[in-house]
Formats: structure tokens, sequence, C-alpha cells
């Protein structure tokens, strides 16, 4: 028997990398599966449809209200209700490395949008559903590149603070409603995205990466979905406010 049981999950970004890793894993706890997300869920919904789950697409652009709250209330006229938000959608792989006074504000403006205001309305469409039940579970993404102080991303990096910082207020808000509001920070995942534009050498960069790690290996979802399960289930529910770091003992607390 599944942790989740009986939960509703949605999950932004849902349609393939870390997201689709984080559906399946919710739905073999036994979650239902709302795969939010701008490109077609599908394939990942027919995967879990066959292995004895339920899931349903719903096409979502996290960065406008409308949307947010469309998938939210398509999400309970399905499943009945929701119990989990897992706030993946972000901009990563496709953005450019490059020094922070070479980046333009446009691109500043297309990652703040995505990863900072799409987190915030997600949750705001999601909460008054949970408020309903008096329980919640929200895991929001962040990424050790809020830590690290690595160069060549300073909008993702200032963008992925900022979801720490929402984190914490809207626990401490929300917290009295039943709400729990977590953060994953997961360091370089390897997963089947394309990986991020740089122009540099990537077996260098993981070298680099490796050397200043504890466990000498790189990361793979599967490194990650455990603990979002974990934050999605009962045996998290005294646990709110706080980052959880998955990168292998690179950032050490």
């Amino acid at each position: 028997m599944g942790r989740l049981n009986g939960k509703v999950a949605a999950v932004t970004g849902g349609s393939q990398g870390i997201g689709a890793a984080y559906c399946k894993r919710l739905a073999a706890e036994g979650a239902k599966i709302i795969v939010a997300d701008i490109s077609s869920g599908e394939s990942i919904v027919n995967l879990i449809k066959e292995l004895g789950g339920e899931a349903k697409f719903i096409e979502t652009n996290v960065t406008i209200q409308e949307d947010n709250e469309r998938m939210v209330a398509e999400g309970m006229e399905t499943f009945g209700g929701l119990d989990i938000l897992v706030s993946n959608a972000g901009l990563y792989t496709n953005l450019e490395r490059k020094i922070s006074t070479d980046e333009t504000s446009d691109e500043w403006d297309q990652v703040m949008e995505v990863n900072i205001k799409g987190v915030w309305l997600s949750s705001k469409a999601a909460i008054p559903a949970m408020k309903q039940n008096g329980y919640g579970k929200i895991i929001n993404i962040a990424s050790t590149a809020a830590f690290s102080g690595q160069g060549h991303s300073t909008r993702y990096a200032a963008s992925k603070a900022a979801v720490l910082g929402i984190t914490r207020t809207m626990a401490r808000e929300f917290g009295p409603d039943g709400i729990r509001i977590n953060a994953i920070a997961p360091g370089p995942i390897q997963t089947d995205t394309p990986t991020l534009v740089d122009g540099g050498d990537l077996e260098k960069r993981q070298n680099a990466i490796l050397q200043r790690r504890a466990i000498k290996r790189i990361g793979v979802p599967e490194d990650v979905v455990g603990l979002c399960a974990f934050l999605a289930s009962p045996d998290s529910d005294f646990i709110s406010g706080q980052t959880v770091v998955v990168d292998g003992g690179t950032i050490l607390w």
C-alpha cells in the first residue's frame, strides 16, 4: 500500500526530465497525478496508466494565473481534490551561460517570469483547494545554484534563491491551515533532456563537479524522487519551511 493512496498530486513541468520522474514516483506511491506542462504530457500519462495508476495531462503555462487556476479546477473535477503540488516547472537546460554583465534584461525577465512568478502562481492557485481540507503539501524545486556561487548563471541562481524565500514565507503564512511547504535543491542531475547550453566541455564540467562531491558519481532523477515522495507523504507532516539539498554531498550544511 502506497504512502499517497487517495491523494491527488499536481506536478508542473511534469512532462519530461525530473518532472516526469516525480510523476512516476508519486504515482507509484498511490497518488493520482495531474501532469501540468506547456509540452504534451500524454506519454507519461499513458505510462502511469499502463502501470495501473491514474493520471491526466492539463496544458498549463505556469506564468499565467488563469492557466494555474484552470489546472487546479480541472484536476479537482477529475480526481475530486488536490493534496500535493510539486512546483517543478522552470527554465534551465536551454539557458546560455554567460557572465552577469553580459546577461540582458530580456533574459532576466524570461527566467524570473517562469522560475519565480510561476512558483508563486501555482501555489496561489493550489492553496485555496488545500485549505478546504485543512491539509496540503507543496514542494518547490530550487537548486544548489542558490548556494554555490558558481559563475555564468546569475539570473538562474537568483531565481532559485527567490524560491527559498517563497518557500519560507508561505510556510509561515499557511502552516496554520495545515499546509506544509518545503523545497528541494538538487545539484546537477543527468536526465534525458538536453544539457545546459554553455559551449563548454560537458565531461570536463562533470569531472570538476565530482571532485567536489563526497559521493563520486553523477546524480540521476532517482536520487531526488524519493525525497519528493517523503515530503509529499504524512511521514513529513512536522516539517515545513525547509530546504533539503540533494547533490551527493557537495554543499554541506
